[in-house]
């Protein structure tokens, strides 16, 4: 990330854990405007003993864990007491932010740039949850992260990914929702402002299952289990495996 970027989602994240958070983090998407529930979404604790659908990730990944997109660590800080885990993000604050929390690998990385981070075969599994593998941008770029990906991980490595499935998403009630004509494809644009600043717009490309098979059929991943979640079932983890 470059050093002038205002980073409004990472440091409300960061101001938030410190107790110090100046204002609301918003998602926009032009004259909208929600509240970004920081408590909500990366502060709640993973725990796959009282909860199923943190018992499905757990039981599924094993390390060396690479967990991209790691956020305030929520994820990390469990997998961490299991087995090696680095945590990468691409956000120096909430680098920070996971350092303050206990996370003992996190590192300013790009996902979309593993093999200038990773020796090959470096882990035995892999978790981008956050729909960030949409940041891709076409079906074309997660073909080419997911042969980072394979080149990073072992030869029988296992991933979890996630995105929101256009065949079941209320375009209406999504932020940033943008229809696309090909079945299984639409787009989602929208950024975050937070304390007077405002970070780069984000183009979320999202994909059903079935694309995402599409994507990774000229890679060494087999997407395997499907788990949805919601009551519309539009969002999604994808268990992925090596052939």
């Amino acid at each position: 990330m470059a050093a002038d970027h205002p980073d409004a989602f990472g440091r409300a994240i960061r101001d938030h854990h410190r107790g110090n958070l100046a204002d609301p983090l918003y998602q926009v998407d032009g004259s909208e405007r929600r509240e970004h529930p920081i408590e909500q979404f990366y502060f709640t604790e993973f725990d796959p003993e009282t909860s199923a659908d943190h018992r499905w990730f757990a039981e599924r990944l094993e390390g060396p864990l690479v967990d991209l997109g790691a956020g305030a660590g929520r994820h990390a800080l469990y997998f961490q007491e299991q087995f090696e885990t680095v945590a990468v993000d691409p956000s120096p604050a909430l680098v920070e932010t996971m350092r303050e929390r206990g996370v003992e690998d996190a590192r300013e990385g790009d996902m979309f740039a593993l093999r200038e981070l990773f020796p090959a075969d470096r882990f035995a599994s892999a978790l981008a949850h956050g729909t960030q593998l949409g940041l891709a941008g076409s079906l074309a770029g997660v073909e080419a992260f997911l042969g980072d990906l394979a080149h990073v991980t072992t030869a029988d490595a296992t991933a979890i990914v996630d995105c929101y499935d256009p065949t079941r998403v209320d375009g209406e009630a999504m932020l940033g929702y943008r229809a696309d004509e090909p079945a299984g494809l639409a787009h989602r644009v929208n950024w975050f402002e937070y304390d007077g600043d405002a970070d780069p717009v984000l183009h979320f490309r999202l994909f059903s299952p079935d694309r995402l098979r599409e994507a990774a059929a000229e890679t060494p991943w087999v997407v395997g289990e499907v788990k949805r979640g919601g009551t519309d079932g539009a969002h999604y983890d994808a268990m992925l495996e090596k052939e």
